[in-house]
């Protein structure tokens, strides 16, 4: 039997996928027990060096969750901040006027082309020379310099690769009702092109959520990883069960971040599909967008 996309296999190629199926698990458990006997042998697994995050408070209370903290507060405010910049400049890519459209690419492409640990650096010198900040203040707003610089400039390309994705019917359809340019960006691209970017946008919050970890790998920044030297330091070299617990936290924060994503795209999907919008004069003889009910057809939403 075939399909369209594929062949249907034969009793050797059946066979032939089961003996490297069995193999693959064979070997993934022979690696995981290398791992768990390396552990073992190294008294990493042993329940002194984990007690610490199961009976008592104070490695949470004194290390964690001030380290938690930072890491949300640092990538809150990037994101804060990137998001409306990276649309700004996303539009400006997509402007008629070659003194808009020309400044904003080569700023976009000038900071999408820079690592962004070395912003930080940068940043951090910049603060240090030229303002009075406090320590931890200056290297907060290092990190957040540093990806709000690097990330706008990816959450640019973003916005920009949405608005062109819609069909150029929408805005000619715009500009025949007589909006104008600025209007069509507003009520008529954007919230269609919200629901196609969502899902990159919520990558790169997660890339933001990550790359705070680099301010305090070398900025010294008092983040959650930071968090790990003086906790190990503390309660006895017990690295490999810090690192651990730290991995599981940005695990459970990005998985959460994920799951809050994918249910708004699908609430905005079901918000188009049940509700339009159509353009109507306003009493002062301009344009302003009308709630319509949903009709029972099967077509595509039209402005």
């Amino acid at each position: 039997m075939t399909s369209v996309l594929y062949d249907a296999q034969g009793p050797r190629a059946k066979r032939r996928n089961i003996l490297y199926t069995v193999l693959f698990v064979l070997a993934a458990a022979a690696v995981l027990w290398w791992v768990y006997d390396g552990l073992a042998e190294k008294n990493q697994l042993d329940w002194v060096k984990w007690k610490p995050f199961f009976t008592d408070t104070q490695a949470w209370e004194t290390y964690i969750w001030p380290g938690f903290q930072n890491t949300i507060k640092a990538a809150f405010f990037a994101l804060l901040i990137a998001l409306p910049l990276g649309a700004l400049f996303g539009i400006g890519r997509l402007s008629d006027h070659r003194w808009v459209r020309v400044p904003s690419g080569v700023v976009v492409e000038f900071f999408r082309a820079i690592p962004v640990l070395l912003l930080m650096i940068i940043a951090n010198a910049v603060y240090s020379e030229y303002t009075t900040l406090e320590p931890d203040t200056r290297l907060l707003y290092a990190v957040v310099t540093g990806l709000v610089l690097y990330n706008a400039s990816v959450l640019a390309e973003i916005v920009r690769a949405g608005i062109l994705t819609l069909p150029r019917g929408q805005s000619d359809a715009a500009k025949a009702i007589g909006m104008r340019k600025g209007q069509t960006m507003v009520f008529v691209l954007l919230p269609q092109a919200v629901t196609a970017m969502l899902p990159a946008i919520v990558s790169q919050l997660v890339v933001i959520v990550k790359d705070t970890a680099l301010g305090g790998a070398v900025l010294s920044f008092p983040e959650l990883l930071a968090s790990v030297r003086p906790m190990a330091a503390n309660y006895g070299s017990n690295t490999i069960a810090c690192f651990t617990i730290i991995a599981v936290i940005y695990l459970a924060l990005n998985f959460a971040l994920t799951s809050l994503a994918s249910w708004l795209e699908r609430r905005l999907r079901r918000g188009k599909k049940s509700t339009g919008a159509v353009v109507g004069a306003a009493p002062g003889g301009g344009l302003e967008m009308i709630e319509a009910p949903a009709t029972k057809t099967g077509g595509s939403d039209q402005v």
